[in-house]
């Protein structure tokens, strides 16, 4: 490729985004492309620091507005250090959650409102969207099965919201699907693995035009 590609990936609590996102970035290396597998809120010290204050169990009365400006902070910061400076470099980005998340989480979930969110975050942005979205959706039910079936995996503050928040996420993500069908695209997590992987891949092979 001669110039990189912004790709993130999205969905609820227990989607199983960070197995998929190993599985196509072992792909497309195999495939000779220059691939960065990154995260948010993180990727950099900054960013990661800003993430243990949001995901901190201790913070139950952080308030909706400050959650959503310290994930716009975080995601400014990472942008400007690690994505855009990989995306000069020609790579292809595979980032485990991006604007999306803020719009679902904060903007529908926590009723703040999807366009005053969407404002907060194209200050930080300036303009930089993905390429592509894959959304992976899964039944919250099924997805908090699965973290409490996980072991090792770190029970975070928005793991211990109730039912009806993750089923408003859900919610969130169906309208933001409304609002970029030509950007996010839909694919059935509860399937098993290798179905979701398989279809995963032949989405980025078709977006790649063949190059994996």
């Amino acid at each position: 490729m001669n110039k990189g590609m912004f790709i993130t990936v999205e969905g609820p609590e227990g989607a199983g985004k960070t197995t998929i996102i190993n599985m196509l970035a072992n792909r497309l290396e195999n495939a000779g492309l220059q691939v960065l597998q990154t995260r948010e809120p993180g990727g950099i010290e900054i960013a990661e620091q800003i993430r243990g204050v949001i995901l901190d169990n201790k913070n139950i009365k952080m308030d909706p507005r400050t959650e959503a400006l310290l994930y716009a902070a975080a995601r400014r910061q990472h942008l400007v250090e690690k994505v855009k400076p990989a995306l000069e470099k020609g790579y292809l980005i595979l980032c485990d959650r991006f604007i999306d998340s803020s719009l679902a989480y904060q903007g529908y979930a926590r009723e703040l409102g999807i366009e005053e969110v969407f404002s907060i975050n194209s200050f930080a942005i300036e303009g930089m969207m993905p390429k592509l979205t894959l959304y992976f959706d899964i039944e919250p039910e099924a997805g908090l099965e699965r973290i409490n079936q996980h072991k090792g995996r770190e029970i975070n503050r928005l793991d211990l919201e109730n039912l009806d928040f993750h089923h408003k996420v859900r919610e969130g993500y169906f309208k933001l699907m409304e609002l970029y069908p030509e950007r996010i695209y839909r694919i059935d997590a509860s399937k098993p693995l290798e179905d979701v992987y398989q279809e995963a891949e032949a989405k980025l092979y078709e977006m790649l035009g063949g190059k994996i």
